[in-house]
């Protein structure tokens, strides 16, 4: 019964009223399309002595991503703040990137606020409300991308815009030639998961028949340890079910004790075929530990050459799986009433309007 409805298109559809699978299987052509306008960045600051990358939720998970791509080319620090205010050590020689997809999210303003009061150097990324108005208004370069899509949806059009600033401003190479390889290897990806291949061959379904009822778990390590926190994310606004990601080898110094008796959850591990010595070692004893503990094991072996066509075509995979889980679930993956009545009550204590009262004022 659970593999019949994945394998009917048209009860997928009947189910994902709102389309949020067709961002997965779409996820070559958005791309495509944010390098085209991520090309258009221009950058007049100096080098900064740090990167502060500001955003919540889905408009965040892209500094995420860059941190982990960029840590073994960066040669100053970069933090993500999902925080009102930045850290305290942001000045005129840090590079705040500003990202909000809906140019409304709360925090962020406050982050953008904060940055235009300590001068530091500022860019934003957004479809457009407040955060684009009022970049305009005191003349902060910003690059607009397009509107309509969930935010967790348009991680392209958050993420590759990151990359080229970094790249622009001479603090990274190799962008363009490892979108270029992740833009083809998600052209692979999209096909092998998408809704006409069969469960028995398709990775995403077998991976949401495979967690069911249980509460999935998600391991990464290096770089993908963002990859990991990604999946959870997904596993949460789409799935509609708790989740929760942890990477190598940190937990192995305190999570692995836990898991005694864990029967109701699933793990699902990020793998690699270039996994240094030493990671390696550590995935397949936990592992071991884990099967005692009677907890179900999964593996995805990741593809690709680049650390960027790795990192991206496996959070598409499990963009595509997050999908297939609230399919199973029989869940609508799009909507996220809660989170919208949180931002609806949160509206009513004032802090959003005192935030761009000072904007204004500024």
């Amino acid at each position: 019964m659970v593999t019949a409805v994945l394998d009917n298109p048209q009860k997928i559809s009947s189910i994902d009223k709102s389309g949020m699978l067709n961002f997965s299987i779409d996820s070559p052509k958005h791309y495509r399309k944010a390098a085209e306008l991520a090309a258009k960045i221009k950058v007049n600051y100096p080098k900064p002595d740090n990167i502060i990358v500001a955003g919540l939720g889905g408009s965040a998970i892209g500094g995420d991503l860059l941190k982990d791509w960029a840590k073994n080319q960066l040669s100053v620090p970069i933090e993500v703040s999902r925080e009102y205010n930045l850290p305290s050590y942001a000045g005129k020689k840090t590079l705040a990137l500003i990202t909000s997809y809906s140019g409304d999210t709360e925090e962020t303003l406050s982050s953008f606020l904060d940055a235009l009061k300590r001068k530091c150097m500022i860019f934003c990324i957004s479809s457009g409300g407040a955060l684009i108005k009022y970049a305009q208004k005191h003349k902060v370069p910003y690059l607009q991308v397009p509107s309509g899509m969930p935010p967790r949806a348009a991680s392209p059009y958050l993420l590759a815009p990151l990359l080229f600033y970094l790249e622009k401003a001479g603090l990274v190479s190799g962008v363009t030639k490892e979108l270029n390889e992740a833009v083809t290897l998600l052209e692979k990806i999209s096909t092998e998961n998408g809704p006409q291949k069969p469960s028995k061959e398709n990775l995403a379904k077998t991976l949401a028949q495979n967690i069911g009822d249980t509460v999935p778990v998600v391991y990464g390590f290096g770089f993908y340890r963002s990859v990991a926190q990604r999946f959870k994310q997904q596993f949460n606004e789409n799935g509609k079910v708790p989740a929760k990601w942890e990477y190598f080898p940190e937990l192995n110094h305190n999570e692995t004790v836990g898991w005694r008796g864990s029967w109701c959850f699933s793990v699902i591990l990020i793998r690699d075929k270039d996994e240094p010595v030493g990671i390696k070692s550590r995935i397949e004893t936990t592992k071991q530990i884990m099967t005692q503990a009677g907890l179900k094991i999964f593996e995805i072996q990741t593809q690709g050459n680049s650390t960027l066509a790795k990192m991206v075509s496996t959070v598409v995979i499990g963009d595509f799986t997050s999908v297939y889980l609230a399919v199973l679930h029989g869940v609508d993956p799009t909507p996220v009433e809660v989170i919208n009545h949180l931002k609806n009550t949160l509206e009513k204590n004032g802090v959003k309007e005192k935030i761009i009262d000072e904007l204004e004022k500024l």
